[in-house]
């Protein structure tokens, strides 16, 4: 079976670490940038299994970006993890109103994290 990919989107450098860290760890392969833009770049080029989607971004939005996989036919299968530092509820509905198939607020622990991505990648192939 081929190796899950996962594109992560987040400019905060300490954050992007971790989570590379993590989501290699856990046996997926990882490819990360760190603007909109580079995000938008990167989908067209070798659409991923999962993103894992900063709301903040310089560049396009999270959101945006989320609406433009589900707007595309080609990107529409792909898994959307969206992550925010603001964590309000307003975030959180505003996420899964553009698309996004779940939402995490951080800072969030690492089993959480793992086990969401794990869920999400897991379940599409089943």
């Amino acid at each position: 079976m081929p190796q899950k990919t996962v594109l992560l989107v987040e400019d905060e450098d300490n954050i992007a670490l971790a989570l590379t860290h993590l989501i290699g760890r856990a046996g997926y392969a990882l490819h990360r940038v760190a603007s909109g833009d580079d995000a938008m770049n990167a989908l067209a080029e070798a659409p991923p299994d999962l993103v894992v989607l900063d709301v903040m971004l310089p560049g396009k939005s999270g959101y945006e970006i989320c609406q433009h996989i589900r707007r595309d036919a080609g990107l529409r299968g792909i898994k959307v993890l969206m992550i925010t530092a603001g964590g309000g509820e307003m975030e959180r509905r505003k996420g899964m109103a553009v698309g996004a198939d779940a939402f995490m607020t951080k800072p969030f622990s690492t089993t959480e994290l793992t086990q969401k991505v794990r869920a999400l990648l897991e379940e599409g192939s089943a």
